[in-house]
Formats: C-alpha cells, sequence, structure tokens
C-alpha cells in the first residue's frame, strides 16, 4: 500500500501531510514504516508528555480495558471518581468536568461562564475577552473565540459574544465593559507563535476581573499539565483562575479534556446543562491518573524547568546569525528565525527529527517531558544545523 495516496484518497483534505508514516514509538523516539528513527521534540503536539511506550501507563490503561471500556454518565465508574479527586487537589479546584478534546473543554468553560453570569446578572452580560493571537479551538464557538483574523473566514454565521484585546493593559481597559462576563487567556500562546505572558498584564486581568465580578478562564490546553514546569502555566504568574480548561497531555495519549471550576461555580451546572458521552470514559481516566501520577512526584518538573533552561542556553551560547529570538517556559519552547519555518521543519525531518511551527518564521518545541539532556541535545544540534545552512 502506497499510504500516502491512500491518504489523498480517503481522507478529507485537512491536514497538510509531511511525507512520513509512523508505525511505533518508544521513549522519546518514533519510527516510520522503513523503521527510520525520529527524535521526537513535537510529543504529538503536547499530547505525548511521557513519551513512547511507559509502562504504568500502557499496563493502567489495559487493565481497565480487561474491566470495563465505557459507561454510560448516567452511571458512576472507579476511574472518573479516583480522577476527579486526584485532579481537583492538584489543581486547588472544586469540581471538574471530563470531555474529550481542548476545544470540548473551552466550549464548556464558554457556557460556564455565561451560565454564572446569567444566574446573577440576567440576560445582556455574555461577552468573553480573548487575546489577539490567541487559539482556543476549531469548533464555530471556538474558532470565534480565537483572536486571529485568518481563522474567521467560510463558516459564518459564527457564534457572537466575543471581544478581542491586544495584550496590553490599555487595550484591555478599554475592552472591558458592562456586557463582559469572562476573560480568557493562554499562559503562554502555543500556535500564536510561543509568547508567554508578561506578570504585569496578567496581574492587571485578575486585577480588573476581581474589581467587576468578571472570571477569568485560562485555557491550559497546550501549557497546562506540567509543560512550563508548573502543574499549570498560570502558575508561573502565582495568580490563580476561575476557570480552568486542559486537554492533549492529560491523557498521555488518548484523548482526554476537562474543565475545572473554583468554590463560587462549583453548583453553576445544573442537572441538564452540560454532557459528553465519552467525557470521563474509563479507559482515558486510567491513562490519565497515571499521568498525573508521574508528573506530581517530588522534582519532576523541576527537571521540565531545567530542561527549557537547558534549551535556552543552547541558542545563548552558540550566538545564531539566524536566530531572533527564543521564548518560552520550561518545555514549550519558541525559535523565531530569519526564514520560512515550515522549510526548517522539512529539512531537519531527514535529519530524524520531529519539530513543530508557530506562524511563517516559529519553530515550536514540546519534547516529551521525560527527555533527557543527550536526547535535547542530540535534536538541538541537528535544528542548528539546518537554521544555520539557511
Amino acid at each position: 500500500m502506497n499510504y500516502l495516496d491512500c491518504a489523498k484518497e480517503y481522507l478529507m483534505n485537512t491536514y497538510n501531510h509531511l511525507p512520513v508514516v509512523f508505525t511505533h514509538g518508544k521513549g522519546c523516539k518514533v519510527y516510520d514504516t522503513s523503521d527510520k528513527e525520529y527524535l521526537d521534540f513535537t510529543s504529538g503536539i503536547g499530547v505525548m508528555s511521557l513519551g513512547y511506550g511507559n509502562e504504568n501507563w500502557i499496563k493502567a490503561v489495559e487493565n481497565q480495558l480487561e474491566k470495563i471500556p465505557h459507561t454510560s454518565n448516567i452511571f458512576l465508574n472507579i476511574p472518573v471518581l479516583e480522577l476527579a479527586k486526584k485532579f481537583t487537589e492538584l489543581s486547588k479546584m472544586s469540581k471538574v468536568f471530563f470531555c474529550n478534546s481542548g476545544a470540548e473543554a473551552n466550549e464548556g468553560a464558554i457556557k460556564l461562564a455565561r451560565k454564572y453570569s446569567f444566574d446573577k446578572y440576567g440576560k445582556g452580560r455574555s461577552t468573553i475577552i480573548t487575546l489577539n493571537k490567541s487559539f482556543h479551538g476549531r469548533t464555530i464557538t471556538t474558532l470565534e473565540a480565537t483572536g486571529q483574523e485568518k481563522f474567521h473566514n467560510y463558516f459564518y454565521p459564527f457564534t457572537e459574544g466575543f471581544k478581542y484585546t491586544d495584550v496590553d493593559v490599555k487595550s484591555l481597559e478599554d475592552t472591558i465593559d458592562s456586557t463582559c462576563c469572562a476573560i480568557m487567556i493562554e499562559a503562554v500562546q502555543g500556535e500564536g507563535g510561543v509568547n508567554p505572558l508578561s506578570k504585569e498584564f496578567v496581574n492587571k486581568v485578575f486585577e480588573i476581573a476581581e474589581k467587576n465580578d468578571i472570571l477569568v478562564i485560562c485555557d491550559e490546553v497546550q501549557c497546562g499539565i506540567g509543560r512550563t514546569g508548573k502543574m499549570y502555566g498560570f502558575n508561573n504568574y502565582d495568580v490563580h483562575p476561575d476557570i480552568i480548561s486542559t486537554a492533549k497531555a492529560l491523557g498521555g495519549g488518548l484523548p482526554m479534556g476537562a474543565v475545572l471550576c473554583n468554590e463560587k461555580l462549583k453548583d453553576t451546572f445544573k442537572y441538564g446543562d452540560h454532557g459528553s458521552t465519552f467525557g470521563g470514559n474509563p479507559v482515558c481516566t486510567a491513562g490519565a491518573i497515571e499521568v498525573l501520577n508521574t508528573i506530581s512526584k517530588e522534582g519532576f518538573l523541576d527537571k521540565v524547568s531545567d530542561k527549557g533552561q537547558f534549551i535556552k542556553e543552547y541558542f545563548k551560547n552558540k550566538s545564531s546569525k539566524n536566530v531572533v529570538e527564543v521564548r518560552g517556559i520550561g518545555l514549550m519552547i519558541g525559535v523565531e528565525i530569519k526564514g520560512e519555518s515550515s522549510k526548517v521543519q522539512k529539512k531537519v525531518l531527514e535529519k530524524g527529527l520531529l519539530v513543530l511551527t508557530a506562524g511563517p518564521n516559529v519553530i515550536r518545541l514540546l519534547p516529551p517531558l521525560v527527555i533527557s539532556e543527550e536526547e535535547l541535545e542530540k535534536g538541538l544540534n541537528i535544528l542548528y544545523e539546518v537554521i544555520e545552512s539557511m
């Protein structure tokens, strides 16, 4: 079978596939149909935080598969209860709703914020402010929540009720009005270029929100679950939101998302207000428990921070003529270059390295959190060589 021809024949044209088909992986490496080895600096866009073939994760998932793979949410199952307790305690939140993806988590967060405001203030207070360069998902509503005009096309009409602000205090203040019920931020804007927010701006968001009874939603879909060296990206700013949306790394490779809320919002949703057929699936939750068990071990997240610093020091010591800036937190790093990021991505692929892009001139690095410094250096050498040869 010619796999690429098969993809063109049967898959919708939603992804511009790179010319490789993977069959298996181990640790921080994956292998294609010819058994060529690749070092993975993408972790499936931040999903495979424990790498490939993690024995404890596999065992947890297999054990649950043998017991019961799915139940309706009319009934309870043991893994979802264990995960709910562990997750809310680690997150310092009151309650959680489980779903399947980041977009679904953000939809739930939006609904929760609007329901809270409607219950307290009635109609007319439903606007959610998001940031320019943000990304919140691919559904009709989360596309409109995304502060990038290139996504606002073709699919009209979009869900109304969103306003956008620059990452600037004055712009934020000018955007606030009496219709606002929530402000939605990413601590690090992944798809928008790997842009960490400034502490000044984040503090102002929370100050304005508290003054006006506006909720703060932290979209932690990409920068959460240990990615920045903290449980959540916002933990780097000494703040705590009303709502957290998260996904990607939570399931360790299985589709898993969640919306967490604080004490103020814990009883906002009533029976029938929200739901998800596969949300809290026993197999996915079993995998998620193992992910949380691993990243909550003493010293694990400190090592993630150290590895992020290792990447920054690498480029600092190299003094590259084609690197404009290296930014990010933990193992969520953006390398802005003088050139096309897509060309670099294809070149390093040929040399056995997987990287992501975040716009036309930013290479995005999201390696598994368990990667070693030796593996980091090996991959960075490949990346540096290609960037310098441009």
